[in-house]
């Protein structure tokens, strides 16, 4: 048995899934690390809790394998959360943790671009949006408000390359991952020079752009004797966890969007070369040079959901827990008392700042509409359509730049709940489709080692492993509530972004960390 391992890097967790040679499930390992908030705005994590993560989600999934005689582990291929920055001296010590996505520290150095026009130029060559997410902006920050890291600061990479680096001391980035820092000109797929020129870095500080299909085969022996492995077993870089989700959803044709809402949440098409938005609200990213991942994320999904339950419905929590039953199962069942609307309340999910489509990190969250009638239920349910409302915001956003979308297929943990994927169908007034393998970032993962490997010559081979656990269909009956609150949800998303600035920087003043 050849055996393949799909690692997703993500936020606040390590997964590796073992497959065996039908791309099925053997096992799995989910290793978390926590997400840094010492001060306002701040998201990092520790290098060494990803580092020892890694290592024992592999270890993990290796002995489940069991391996006997000819069985093998043929590779190990990569889905990366993206986005993420950390600073090396000269020497590779590292100067900084790894900053990730959801750090915004660098609102306002981002703004100051954004205002000279010059943003927009930059965005126009990479396909990623001026905000504080980037590297690009991470780099401004850090030049203006940690100068001593700055002018020590000899390399920059994300915390994919610093894993390759760490197992063997190579200092690559896969063109997926780089057409995310901001700093990378997509159309020429190397960095570009006035990305960089306005940072004040050098291309030399920066990873060597390679392929998703490139992999490395020399381990440091003493991490590959803790994992369990061969020291050139192929690792392969792989790509960003957005375009690799779009793959292991099957949403690769022209048309077809994949809805993932995660901890945060994302919709993107797959086009067959780079797309730019001129109102810049969608980024463009590489799958590979010849599949190009056009959408939107958003800062807030999951999470949001998770901070209702924590806030709100903590006494179902403790029930739930006694009774032995998910909190979140037991929570949408009170949100289905609810008619679709919520009887006229409105929530916009901006906990977290937002990226698409207004990209304001200063953005804030709010209950619109509440009054007497309104219950808990009610403002549970309206948090579920806010998010809702919210990715259906910027689906039209990416159809006036790619046109029409056909179909939807839906992954992320919402894609568990049958009341927010009805939801989404009613919204959408379109077919949500589940695919069958929820772990598509780490299938995905596969299929480009099997194709580095030489073993398939598509991508599209991954359409024979996903298949369609159902299928919701729009119900009409609650297409007039959805109708007549979606165009409320979009003005006042427009309107309040007057006030963000003001209330996110009283925040900052009065908010302890």
């Amino acid at each position: 048995m050849d055996y393949m391992i799909g690692v997703d890097l993500g936020t606040t967790s390590t997964k590796a899934v073992l497959f065996d040679d039908r791309n099925q499930v053997v096992a799995s390992a989910n290793k978390g690390y926590k997400l840094y908030r010492d001060a306002p705005d701040m998201a990092e994590e520790d290098l060494d809790e990803i580092f020892e993560a890694l290592i024992d989600a592999l270890s993990e999934v290796v002995r489940a394998a069991k391996l006997q005689g000819d069985d093998k582990i043929a590779a190990v291929s990569f889905s990366s959360a993206m986005h993420s920055l950390i600073a090396f001296d000269q020497d590779w010590q590292p100067l900084t943790r790894v900053i990730t996505w959801a750090d915004t520290r660098a609102v306002k150095y981002t703004e100051e671009l954004k205002a000279t026009g010059l943003g927009q130029e930059i965005y126009s060559q990479t396909g990623t949006p001026i905000h504080p997410m980037a590297p690009l902006s991470k780099l401004l920050w850090l030049r203006a408000e940690h100068a001593d890291i700055f002018n020590q600061a000899a390399h920059y990479m994300g915390i994919k390359e610093y894993l390759f680096h760490r197992l063997f001391g190579t200092n690559k980035m896969d063109i997926s991952l780089a057409s995310g820092t901001g700093l990378f000109n997509i159309f020429k797929l190397d960095w570009d020079e006035q990305a960089l020129a306005v940072t004040g870095i050098t291309k030399a500080q920066l990873p060597t752009p390679v392929e998703p299909y490139e992999y490395e085969t020399t381990m440091a022996p003493e991490y590959a004797a803790v994992i369990g492995i061969p020291a050139d077993t192929p690792f392969v870089y792989g790509a960003g966890d957005g375009p690799l989700s779009n793959l292991g959803v099957n949403a690769v044709k022209p048309g077809v969007a994949a809805i993932t809402i995660g901890t945060s949440g994302a919709i993107r098409v797959v086009s067959d070369q780079p797309v730019i938005d001129p109102k810049g609200r969608t980024f463009t990213y590489a799958l590979d040079k010849g599949h190009w991942v056009v959408g939107g994320p958003v800062n807030n999904g999951g999470d949001v959901f998770r901070w209702a339950r924590d806030n709100m419905f903590d006494a179902e929590k403790s029930t739930a827990a006694l009774l032995g039953v998910d909190a979140y199962d037991l929570m949408t069942q009170i949100a289905a008392r609810v008619p679709a609307g919520s009887d006229g309340l409105i929530f916009h999910p901006y906990l977290g700042g937002e990226r698409a489509p207004i990209w304001d990190a200063n953005a804030r969250g709010s209950f619109f509409g509440l009054n007497h009638g309104h219950t808990r239920a009610h403002m549970l349910r309206s948090v579920l359509e806010g998010i809702t409302f919210n990715v259906y915001m910027v689906s039209l956003a990416l159809e006036e730049v790619v046109g029409d979308l056909k179909a939807i297929q839906a992954t992320g943990g919402f894609a568990r709940s049958p009341l927010w994927r009805q939801m989404f169908a009613d919204i959408f007034e379109q077919p949500v489709t589940v695919p069958e393998a929820f772990e598509s970032g780490s299938l995905a993962a596969v299929i480009v080692a099997q194709k580095a490997l030489g073993l398939i010559d598509d991508l599209y081979d991954i359409e024979q492993y996903v298949g369609t656990a159902n299928t919701y269909q729009p119900m009409p009956e609650n297409f007039e509530a959805y109708r007549e609150l979606a165009p409320i949800f979009i003005r006042l998303s427009r309107q309040l972004q007057t006030e963000y600035d003001s209330i996110a920087t009283y925040q900052r003043k009065h908010t302890k960390s």
